[in-house]
């Protein structure tokens, strides 16, 4: 989400205008009628504190918004084909869906063709929309802090039903069900490098993620079906906590983290996460030299394993591993955000030192 003031002007400015120049420069989320829509949208515009602005599609979707159907905003910048209008409406008809190879060959489609022509205009494949639809039924109430019940309307959804049936695929069952489900609660977190959500009870935090991060849905589901819970949208001092150093550590370059974490995995998995807290700000460690570190040298692909499986993203400090010959490597987050992390703790240090 854009936050510079300014530039946030500036795009409502253009909306008000239909500015043609900034179609494809920005996406507004309406936060009274839950759609998203492009500069030149013709809908009556909205008031200013009404709209929440985006870079791409993506981020919209994330968000819990849909797509508005008077200026069709995935039609830009190249025009919508058949295919891509007939898929986005197979969406919106069923957004809890998820959609494998055979959904495909049932509806007489090429997976592939379907991937190539959503990446060539949204920089973002089928699966990719799909998945941003689905995850936004449940952001929209974390971010907006309702009760599910009253969420529905927004997210396009006719019956209550419905819009149940796809929260809880994503967050687990209801509460009412048993009385032995553990309660969990889901906060959004705005942040200069994308919203993240933490998951959270009273004691201790157990997600923290990119709301775009890949795998997230499934994340959720082995943290729920671990513990026997469900999510749903709630702050506790914990959410609180966890919300107010992610500040400190974005805005003042905060090198330790105090909230109570919760490290679930396997044995193994556990040692490198440890070991991973120990990496000091400003540092980085190479797989080979974790693996040293926990007694096992040849466990080097097993620790890149472990990274993966994550949960706790910045601090546990997986964006602090790299290659042995210097490069990146891989990170659940998207390589651009662990070279900003990297950064930003460089120069973070570099001022403690002055």
């Amino acid at each position: 989400m854009i936050s510079d003031e300014s530039m946030k002007r500036e795009y409502y400015q253009a909306l008000v205008e239909r500015d043609s120049a900034y179609d494809g420069i920005f996406f507004v989320g309406i936060k009274t009628t839950g759609v998203f829509c492009h500069a030149t949208c013709p809908a009556r515009k909205p008031n200013y504190e009404n709209c929440l602005f985006y870079k791409t599609a993506e981020e919209a979707l994330l968000a819990g918004f849909r797509p508005c159907k008077r200026c069709r905003p995935l039609s830009f910048p190249q025009g919508q084909s058949p295919l891509v209008q007939r898929m986005v409406a197979l969406v919106e008809e069923n957004p809890e869906k998820r959609w494998k190879d055979s959904d495909f060959r049932e509806l007489g489609i090429h997976a592939a063709t379907a991937r190539r022509q959503f990446k060539k205009n949204y920089n973002m494949t089928f699966v990719q929309y799909a998945r941003a639809r689905r995850m936004g039924i449940a952001m929209k109430s974390i971010r907006t802090g309702e009760k599910i019940i009253n969420a529905q309307i927004d997210l396009g959804y006719t019956s209550s039903s419905g819009f149940h049936d796809a929260f809880s695929k994503i967050m687990g069952r209801t509460p009412n069900r048993s009385q032995k489900i553990k309660m969990l609660y889901a906060n959004w977190i705005d942040t200069p490098l994308g919203p993240m959500v933490s998951i959270v009870d009273e004691d201790f935090l157990y997600l923290l993620e990119f709301a775009d991060r890949r795998g997230l849905e499934r994340e959720i589901e082995r943290l729920r079906n671990r513990l026997n819970a469900s999510i749903i949208p709630g702050v506790t001092d914990r959410s609180k906590q966890i919300e107010n150093e992610l500040n400190d550590y974005f805005n003042k370059g905060l090198g330790t983290f105090k909230t109570p974490i919760m490290l679930l995995g396997s044995d193994f998995q556990r040692s490198v996460w440890e070991q991973l807290i120990t990496i000091e700000m400003g540092k980085t460690a190479t797989y080979k030299e974790l693996a040293g570190l926990i007694g096992n040298p040849k466990a080097v692909r097993a620790i890149g394993n472990a990274n993966g499986a994550n949960q706790l993203a910045i601090i546990v400090t997986c964006h602090r591993v790299i290659q042995s010959g210097g490069a990146l490597g891989g990170y659940g987050g998207g390589v651009e955000r662990k070279r900003w992390l990297l950064a930003h703790e460089q120069s973070a240090v570099q001022r403690l030192l002055k």
